[in-house]
C-alpha cells in the first residue's frame, strides 16, 4: 500500500506525464484511465501540461496525482524549458512520459535534469500532418531521438512511422493499443437510454452520433453532410432519423450553418461539451468517426464498448480497431456519399446493426480492456527501471488486436 506516514519518503517511482494541453479529448481521457489503473503500490504520478490543466482533472479518481500548468506560449518551447527543467529537478521523477510530437520537446530539460527514464509515446497524426509526410515534423522527431529512451506507438502505422521513418530503432519501440472501461461503458438492454437534456428521448427514432473535439482533424462537417444526403437517398426516414453531434471547438458554427442552410437544424442536436459520455453513447443507436487522422481511436473503443456497430474512416489505426462487416463498416475518409449509404443501410436493417453492435463489445471485453493495457504499461515502466527485463514487452503487443 502506499504509505500513510507523512515524514517518510515515499518509495514508489514517481512518472511525469507531459502533455500540451489537459482537457477533454481521447489521449487525455487514456492518460486518466492508465493513471488509475495501475497499481497505486507501483507508481506516483504528476500530470504536466506545457499550456493548461482544465477541470479535466476531475477525471482522475486518485487524490494522490499532482498537476502543473506551465502555461507555454505558442511556437517551440525553448522558453518553457527553464521551468521544465527547474519542475523535473524539483518533483525529481525516475519516468518523464511525454505524448505526441507537442510534448516531445520536454524530453531535453528532462534528459539534462537527470531524469533516469524518458519516454515517448505517439498517440495520432497532427493536424498539419495528417499522414506522417511532414519533413519538418520528421527532422523535428529526429532531434530529439537522442533524448528517448523508449516510444511508445499506439498502432501499426505509428510503429512503422518511427522506425521507417523517424529512424528510431525497432528495439526501442513497443506497440501497445488503448484500452476502454467496459465496466464505466457498457450497452443498454432493451433499446436506447434517454438522454438528459435530449430533444430526441422518443424511442421511435434513430440516432447517429459522435463524440468528440469539433476541430478540422475529426471532420464533423463530413458528418453533418451525409446526414443531410441519407435523408436524400431516403426521404422517408426524416421521421426517425435524427442526428447528434458532442463537442465543441471551431468547426461547430460551420457544423450548424450546414444544417440550418439545409431547413434540418431540427432533425439535429448539439448539446455542446457533455461529462456524461458513456450517458451519451447508450442513448446512440450508431456511432459515426468521420475523422481525417487518428491513432487509436478511445471513442470507437468506448462506443464498442457500449455495445454500438460503427461507421469509422479507414484511416489510422481504425482498421485495427473496427472489424470490417463484424462490427461496424469503413468508409474513406471526407467522402459524405460513402458514409451517407452506410448510415442508410444500418438505419434499413436494424437487426444487422444490433449484431455488429453485440460483436464490438465482445471484441471490447476481449481484447481491448483496461487491466491488459495497464500491465502493458506497468511492464513497460519496470523495464525501464530494471525491475524486469526490458523485453518484458514485446514491439509486435498489440493487446491481440488484429
Amino acid at each position: 500500500m502506499p504509505r500513510t506516514d507523512s515524514r517518510l519518503p515515499d518509495p514508489r517511482p514517481l512518472v511525469a506525464h507531459v502533455l500540451f494541453r489537459f482537457d477533454v479529448g481521447g489521449l487525455e481521457n487514456g492518460v486518466a484511465n492508465l493513471i488509475d489503473r495501475l497499481s497505486p503500490d507501483a507508481y506516483r504520478h504528476a500530470v504536466i501540461a506545457l499550456t493548461e490543466v482544465t477541470r479535466f482533472r476531475d477525471r482522475i479518481g486518485r487524490g494522490d496525482v499532482t498537476f502543473h500548468a506551465l502555461h507555454k506560449s505558442s511556437g517551440h518551447g525553448v522558453r518553457v524549458y527553464p521551468a521544465l527543467f527547474q519542475l523535473f529537478r524539483r518533483l525529481r521523477p525516475s519516468i518523464v512520459h511525454t505524448r505526441n510530437l507537442a510534448a516531445l520537446e520536454a524530453t531535453l530539460p528532462a534528459w539534462a535534469a537527470g531524469v533516469p527514464v524518458r519516454i515517448h509515446g505517439e498517440h495520432g497524426w497532427d493536424v498539419a500532418d495528417l499522414d506522417g509526410s511532414s519533413r519538418r515534423y520528421r527532422l523535428v522527431r529526429r532531434l530529439y531521438r537522442p533524448f528517448v529512451t523508449r516510444y511508445v506507438a499506439v498502432s501499426r502505422g505509428l510503429e512503422s512511422y518511427l522506425v521507417e521513418r523517424v529512424g528510431a530503432p525497432q528495439a526501442r519501440v513497443v506497440r501497445i493499443c488503448n484500452g476502454v472501461d467496459t465496466e464505466r461503458f457498457t450497452p443498454v438492454r432493451g433499446g436506447r437510454e434517454p438522454i438528459d437534456g435530449s430533444p430526441f428521448n422518443d424511442p421511435r427514432l434513430w440516432l447517429i452520433g459522435t463524440v468528440g473535439r469539433m476541430q478540422s482533424v475529426k471532420d464533423q462537417t463530413t458528418l453533418a453532410k451525409a446526414f443531410l444526403r441519407a435523408l436524400a437517398l431516403m426521404p422517408e426516414a426524416e421521421e426517425r432519423m435524427r442526428l447528434v453531434l458532442v463537442g465543441d471547438g471551431p468547426l461547430r458554427p460551420e457544423i450548424a450553418r450546414i444544417l440550418s442552410e439545409a431547413g434540418r437544424s431540427d432533425l439535429a442536436w448539439l448539446p455542446g461539451e457533455r461529462a456524461d459520455v458513456p450517458g451519451m453513447l447508450r442513448g446512440l443507436d450508431c456511432f459515426v468517426l468521420p475523422s481525417l487522422a487518428e491513432g487509436i481511436s478511445n471513442t470507437i473503443l468506448e462506443a464498442m464498448a457500449s455495445g454500438l456497430p460503427v461507421i469509422a474512416t479507414r484511416v489510422g489505426g481504425n482498421p485495427e480497431l473496427v472489424d470490417e462487416e463484424t462490427t461496424g463498416s469503413l468508409v474513406p475518409a471526407a467522402d459524405p456519399d460513402a458514409l451517407a449509404r452506410e448510415v442508410v443501410r444500418y438505419f434499413r436493417h436494424p437487426r444487422l446493426a444490433a449484431s455488429r453492435g453485440r460483436a464490438g463489445r465482445e471484441r471490447a471485453e476481449g481484447v481491448f480492456g483496461l487491466d491488459a493495457m495497464a500491465r502493458r504499461y506497468q511492464a513497460l515502466y519496470d523495464g525501464c527501471l530494471g525491475v524486469a527485463a526490458p523485453h518484458s514487452v514485446p514491439s509486435s503487443d498489440v493487446a491481440g488486436a488484429r
